[in-house]
């Protein structure tokens, strides 16, 4: 020290949280004041300004005592706390160190409840369109409360009372402390898994806020919320109101109430059985007596009273159809007969066997004029034949040669003029009886003269 005078930052500040760690006053203080800058750390500690009108100070919370609020701490709210003063080396900033929170003014549980209402409330939790409406008569009415407190006994007697056919079926819970919302959930979720349930009844008796608290964490109100089972909330008394009151589909005051409002009263049912049956009788009788109007009403009517009158146009419609019935068939008779006639003319008229005989007697007919004909044609050409071989006969050259002429050839040709040849030309002579081959010696033309 006598050589260096100077201390680091560090040493000093050590000092000085030495000074405040000794200091019994600055230990266990109670400070109330305004948090502001709260910040949630994500390692669970919470860090926040704590001030007046005139001064403030740093402040931190660490999870270990933060995890234990019941309320969210928000900027602007006044608090009361108790904790230790020290500094804080890094910065060299004394602060406060809170152990304990407490809302200023207002109980913590109450500040939570309030907190969570209108965070639910915001979510829709709370909206009517959820509610799920009660059945009219319940078989099976569950309950969720302590096996051997008073509410399960109001209930099973209010419901025995009222509604003996309903069954109660049980799923015990713990209603109170720190178990009470876990357990409450676990029997949801198993009054869920029965299947049969028709509603369900959530509570407990009365008691202090802290007794019923089970029923305004959020982890019971979103299990009520999700459940698929109709819900009546029984918490504590009639003026006691929860969370659970608010997401249930139905809230009764007491346990006692919403075993009432589970099922209908007996006495009512048959009062309003009766009322039905005299409402029915009522009814019929009045039906009856409109029915029995309308009959008397129709007995005395026109129609029934001369009921012939009725149909007899359509008798005299009838008759007068079988009249025209009956000439239309006389005359389809008359017309079928003439057409039977007509057609029976036809068929004799051209009947086969007929056209048979006729065919052939035509056939005799024109077989016999044929037969005349050929032989006529054939006389005629046997005459034409004949005078045709005697006119041949005439004029046969043959027949001329037998009286000494013959016929002269030159070349296979016929020559009938000594202008035809010449001298020395070969010739054919055909006599009678022959053919001479010969040769001109000479021509002389029949004035005389020589060729």
């Amino acid at each position: 020290m006598a050589g260096n005078p100077y201390l680091s930052v560090q040493a000093l500040t050590k000092y000085v949280k030495r000074k405040f760690d000794a200091d019994p006053h600055l230990r266990n203080v109670y400070v109330k004041g305004e948090l502001s800058n709260v910040k949630s750390h994500p390692s669970g500690h919470l860090y926040f300004t704590l001030k007046d009108e005139k001064s403030r100070i740093q402040a931190a919370m660490f999870r270990s005592a933060a995890s234990g609020l019941q309320f969210r701490p928000e900027n602007g709210m006044n608090v009361l706390i108790t904790g230790d003063v020290t500094v804080y080396e890094a910065s060299g900033q004394y602060q406060l160190y809170a152990q304990t929170m407490q809302p200023d003014g207002i109980g913590a549980l109450y500040l939570a409840f309030e907190q969570l209402k209108e965070s639910l409330g915001k979510e829709g939790l709370f909206d009517s369109r959820w509610k799920q409406p009660l059945p009219p008569f319940p078989q099976k009415v569950g309950v969720i409360t302590a096996q051997s407190g008073a509410a399960i006994q109001d209930i099973c007697t209010t419901i025995g009372r009222r509604y003996p056919l309903a069954e109660i079926i049980l799923f015990p819970a713990i209603v109170q402390g720190p178990q009470a919302a876990p357990s409450i959930i676990q029997s949801i979720a198993q009054a869920e898994a029965y299947g049969s349930i028709d509603v369900l009844i959530v509570g407990r008796g009365g008691g202090s806020i802290e007794d019923l608290w089970a029923f305004n964490e959020e982890s019971v109100a979103r299990a009520i919320f999700s459940c698929r089972i109709p819900i009546i909330s029984a918490v504590g008394h009639e003026t006691d109101t929860t969370i659970a009151d608010f997401v249930s589909d139905r809230r009764a005051p007491t346990p006692t109430a919403a075993a009432e409002m589970a099922v209908p009263a007996r006495e009512e049912l048959i009062e309003r059985l009766l009322d039905r049956k005299r409402m029915l009788y009522r009814s019929l009788s009045n039906q009856i007596q409109v029915e029995r109007k309308r009959l008397a009403s129709a007995q005395s009517s026109y129609p029934l009273q001369f009921p012939e009158r009725l149909y007899r146009p359509f008798m005299e419609r009838l008759i007068g159809l079988e009249g025209r019935l009956d000439r239309s068939r006389t005359d389809l008779t008359t017309r079928q007969k003439s057409e039977l006639q007509r057609l029976h003319s036809l068929l004799t008229f051209y009947a086969p066997e007929k056209q048979i005989k006729e065919s052939s007697r035509l056939v005799d007919a024109l077989t016999e004029r044929l037969t005349r004909a050929a032989y006529q044609q054939l006389r005629g050409k046997d005459e034409s034949f004949k005078s045709a071989i005697r006119m041949l006969q005439a004029l046969n050259p043959l027949a001329v040669m037998d009286r000494g002429f013959s016929i002269l050839y030159q070349n296979g040709k016929v020559a009938n003029s000594v202008q035809q040849l010449e001298v020395g030309d070969e010739i054919e002579i055909r006599l009678q009886d022959g053919v001479v081959e010969a040769k001109i010696q000479s021509l002389t033309a029949q004035n005389g003269e020589e060729i």
